[in-house]
């Protein structure tokens, strides 16, 4: 009886030892970020994880290349990500290359010297798949309560925006989507650095604002959302800060912060907050951290303009995104 228990348990553990391992791996232009995970029911378990801010597309605004120091940091970064992959014994890998790839006009030779160094194959995609991607990843947070959605992810780089149609029982339909050249690391480095001035923060709302406008123009989405019938999704850095700030995290949260509501007036509370404190006092907040200090004032300065252009009252906040649609696509594709 003893062995038949011991032979069910090993062939249990054999199973599970071979079931596909699958990895993600997005490589943006603030940050670095990985997860390896194994089907599971209703989607699937992580088992290994990865984020480190890299700033791949520092400087990108003014010279259109990637630096040296800034390639050399993201190359060692994604060594750390290959020898996961390999330690995990990964069975299906897609890594991909975003923004600051897709503009750098040394994007190609960077890839070519990440397989080289790292061993990892960086597919530059392209704004449309990086939507449909980070779409994927967190369309389970959108409410059948609305008949319409926008979405949007402030990035490094770029903020890419989806609007939807819903219709409950379907997948989401995209009606249009666009990508801004209004990301963090360059507005911040364009409109005064870890130190923005409240004179420089509205000019960069107002870049923001002006970006979008074309969207708007062609959508008429302001008329829907002043008759009740948008909901909003936020799946970025900038509004998982913002909530966790405002619910008073000690530490960042992912359980606390993925699905939540944010009301906007409850946002513009903590953005005003941030913006009149210097690059120290956001420092110290555990949520922020001194990687992200000065970066936080950019992003505020992009959901304030999403939030002056579509006024709804609050929005939902995904802590998931483009890696998480790279596994929903991995998984999909193997029959998992």
């Amino acid at each position: 009886m003893q062995s038949d228990r011991q032979n069910e348990t090993g062939r249990l553990r054999s199973s599970a030892l071979a079931r596909p391992v699958f990895a993600a791996l997005d490589l943006g232009t603030n940050n670095c970020r990985l997860l390896i995970a194994k089907a599971a029911p209703g989607g699937f378990r992580v088992i290994d994880a990865f984020s480190r801010i890299v700033r791949l597309g520092e400087g990108l605004s003014r010279s259109d290349a990637l630096s040296v120091a800034a390639m050399e940091r993201t190359i060692a970064a994604l060594r750390v990500c290959g020898s996961k992959i390999e330690r995990r014994g990964v069975t299906a890998v897609r890594a991909v290359g975003t923004e600051a790839c897709r503009r750098a006009a040394n994007g190609v030779a960077f890839v070519e010297a990440v397989e080289r160094e790292t061993g990892i194959t960086l597919e530059i995609i392209s704004s449309q798949e990086e939507g449909r991607l980070a779409l994927a990843g967190c369309a389970a947070l959108l409410e059948p309560t609305h008949p319409y959605a926008l979405v949007f992810d402030i990035g490094g780089g770029s903020t890419e925006l989806m609007w939807l149609a819903l219709e409950k029982g379907r997948p989401p339909r995209l009606l249009d989507q666009t990508s801004i050249r209004c990301g963090v690391i360059g507005l911040t480095e364009q409109y005064g650095g870890p130190n923005v001035t409240r004179a420089n923060y509205d000019r960069m709302v107002e870049a923001v604002a002006d970006a979008i406008a074309p969207f708007e123009a062609r959508n008429r989405i302001q008329g829907r959302v002043a008759a009740g019938k948008v909901q909003m999704l936020g799946t970025s850095g900038t509004v998982t800060t913002l909530a966790g700030v405002h619910l008073g995290l000690c530490r960042y949260d992912r359980r606390a912060v993925d699905g939540s509501y944010l009301r906007v007036d409850h946002a513009r509370a903590v953005i005003d907050h941030l913006v009149a404190q210097d690059f120290d006092g956001r420092a110290r907040h555990p949520c922020i951290g001194q990687d992200r200090a000065d970066l936080v004032v950019a992003g505020c300065a992009v959901l304030d303009a999403l939030c002056d252009v579509w006024p709804v009252e609050r929005l939902r906040i995904a802590d998931r995104g483009l890696r998480e649609g790279i596994l929903v696509d991995l998984m999909g594709t193997t029959g998992d």
